[in-house]
């Protein structure tokens, strides 16, 4: 059943769930970025904060149309339940404090669910305009193997029914990871699409510990996990950046 919209009582409700962890230098930009392409869309928005030590909450709140969830850890696949669960939503939408939608976003999700044997999906990604040769390469790269291997990770836009997202359990709770976890368990349950649009992520942590070495982390990470190393022992090697 459809989720009653008092705005647009003829759209289904899609629910963002922006995990958040001391992003001050971030999360107000992206919600004003939110605000201002949602203003006509049947759409709720949601912050689950770690226990923010930072202005984040504080910023959050100068935003009365956002809805705050307070959770017990910083663990982003516990935040992003948390949120999950307090969303009305029929579609989820899992996105990062660092990244910015493509103007078609909600619609093109929109028109992909119409498709009843699609359970989901994540967009392709882009750096800002101004990026060097290399992140552009890495761009390329990433959506290669995105529409080959129909894999995706966080930074991705990764949206779900909420329907399948309650099937499946979830988010694991890993440290890591768990973004992953969730899109092979949604490829069990049906088709997942790749939409052409892309969302335009943050370069800081490839800027901050350099494109290459960052680019070596992130594959040696999936051959781990991808091996079996639990996700708990390869967090330690995960470069952090807020």
């Amino acid at each position: 059943m459809t989720t009653p919209n008092p705005k647009h009582p003829d759209r289904q409700l899609i629910s963002i769930v922006i995990p958040v962890f001391n992003e001050e230098s971030q999360i107000a930009a992206t919600l004003s970025e939110l605000e201002q392409a949602t203003f006509d869309q049947a759409v709720e928005l949601i912050v689950a904060d770690g226990g923010s030590t930072d202005r984040t909450v504080e910023l959050v709140s100068g935003f009365k149309s956002v809805q705050i969830v307070n959770c017990q850890q910083a663990n982003r696949g516990w935040q992003m339940n948390e949120g999950a669960a307090a969303a009305n939503g029929e579609t989820l939408l899992f996105l990062h404090a660092d990244v910015a939608l493509p103007a078609n976003a909600l619609p093109s999700i929109g028109q992909s669910l119409l498709d009843e044997s699609v359970v989901g999906g994540c967009f392709q990604i882009r750096f800002p305009a101004d990026a060097t040769a290399s992140l552009r390469t890495v761009a390329w790269g990433i959506n290669l193997r995105t529409r080959l291997f129909k894999t995706a990770t966080g930074d991705q836009a990764i949206f779900v029914r909420r329907s399948v997202f309650d099937d499946i359990g979830g988010y694991e709770t890993f440290p890591l990871m768990e973004d992953i976890a969730l899109f092979n368990a949604m490829k069990r349950r049906g088709k997942v699409v790749v939409l052409d649009g892309q969302v335009e992520i943050s370069p800081r942590r490839w800027l901050q510990f350099g494109v290459w070495r960052t680019v070596l982390l992130m594959y040696l990470l999936r051959f781990g996990y991808w091996l079996g190393v639990h996700p708990a022992m390869l967090k330690r090697f995960f470069i952090d950046v807020r």
